[in-house]
């Protein structure tokens, strides 16, 4: 069985230095709030270009403090819109709700099936502050234009990040990480994502000095100073272990997500299939890090037990769109089409930093011949 994602395999390419980095964590006998976090993070803000980098408990979290900070700061407040993606991973809209923030969806774009930019300036009011964008699947979704819709309706852009680390935008000459471009960024270091860590780990990064105190200080309970809590805070910070983990594969991070993309590229040029439509094959390569390599079929379900009986294993991402989910029965009825019909077909490929040639070119003749 072709495996969706072999994490046995792609930790091992660095288990020597994973065990030393645990190895030193548990000798020096500091495992919260300690240097090896201080490094991770000055690590992290030097790789995506930022001041900031608050490492915290989990994606969730990131996007949860950000909003949550931004309420203290008195720039948002209870029943604010935020405009976001209607197709996305749940925990994005979990935390505008969480936040007792408002969500306002917004169609994607079939191509990119990123939000669709051209919509989003008729779905702002009087009551939207920011602008929540996602970079779904590892692709890059930022414009020259969201950004004049920021400033011409002063809204905040908020970077889902989760998915995209080591993405790149370019406009107007410039070359800069998804993570740096908004106001500030939720990231995740879920196992799963191309920088994983060996269990839950995020963080926010911002340039946003003022932010990024409040982000500190609600991550650790409210406290910038032991036994002074300034806010209702929470407890979402990363413990010294991951932090030690993440150095260790942040220096790998660009070499396996070219790795990706040189998968990638193998499925652009040899599947032939008129069943299958493949994502855009973006024209800056560097825009996309391949996190998900999402085909869409008619036949999803079919596909899938084929390949599956075919040995490869898949993946879908997501079969229940966010506004037809139990927890938003109030948004049960609401219609959005193109995102129920990109929930309806979408299925993930095996795409990792460990796929063989010899397993990719089977991928291809499998769908080929389905």
């Amino acid at each position: 069985m072709i495996k969706f994602l072999d994490l046995q395999k792609i930790n091992a390419q660095y288990a020597d230095e994973l065990k030393q980095a645990a190895a030193e964590v548990i000798d020096f006998g500091w495992f919260l709030l300690g240097e090896r976090v201080k490094i991770f993070e000055q690590q992290y803000s030097d790789y995506i270009g930022v001041k900031h980098t608050i490492a915290c408990a989990n994606g969730f979290d990131a996007l949860r403090l950000i909003l949550k900070s931004y309420i203290e700061l008195g720039i948002m407040q209870e029943g604010d819109e935020i405009i976001v993606p209607a197709n996305t991973y749940i925990a994005t809209i979990l935390s505008i709700t969480d936040s007792r923030l408002k969500p306002v969806l917004v169609e994607p774009n079939i191509l990119t099936y990123n939000i669709n930019f051209s919509l989003i300036e008729n779905s702002i009011t009087k009551k939207t502050k920011a602008i929540m964008v996602v970079h779904l699947y590892g692709r890059t979704c930022w414009s020259d234009y969201i950004e004049l819709i920021s400033k011409k309706h002063n809204l905040i852009i908020i970077e889902d990040n989760a998915q995209a680390v080591g993405a790149y935008y370019f406009g107007r000459g410039i070359k800069k990480r998804t993570g740096g471009l908004g106001d500030a960024a939720g990231n995740s270091f879920y196992p799963g994502k191309n920088l994983g860590a060996l269990g839950d780990s995020g963080a926010v990064t911002t340039n946003d000095d003022k932010l990024a105190e409040v982000v500190r200080a609600i991550a650790n309970y409210g406290s910038a100073e032991k036994y002074v809590n300034k806010y209702q805070g929470l407890n979402s910070r990363m413990d010294e272990m991951q932090a030690a983990f993440l150095s260790v594969k942040l220096k790998y991070l660009d070499f396996e997500n070219d790795f990706r993309r040189k998968i990638a590229n193998f499925y652009f040029e040899n599947i032939n299939n008129e069943k299958i439509i493949l994502p855009l094959n973006e024209m800056h390569k560097e825009s996309c890090i391949q996190h998900l390599f999402v085909i869409r079929t008619k036949e999803r379900n079919r596909l899938k037990t084929y390949l599956s009986d075919n040995g490869i294993q898949t993946l879908i991402h997501y079969p229940i769109p966010p506004h037809k989910q139990d927890c938003y029965k109030i948004w049960n009825k609401l219609t959005f089409p193109i995102t129920e019909q990109i929930h309806n077909e979408a299925l993930s490929l095996p795409i990792s930093s460990v796929i063989s040639e010899k397993e990719a070119e089977k991928i291809v003749c499998v769908i080929n011949k389905y």
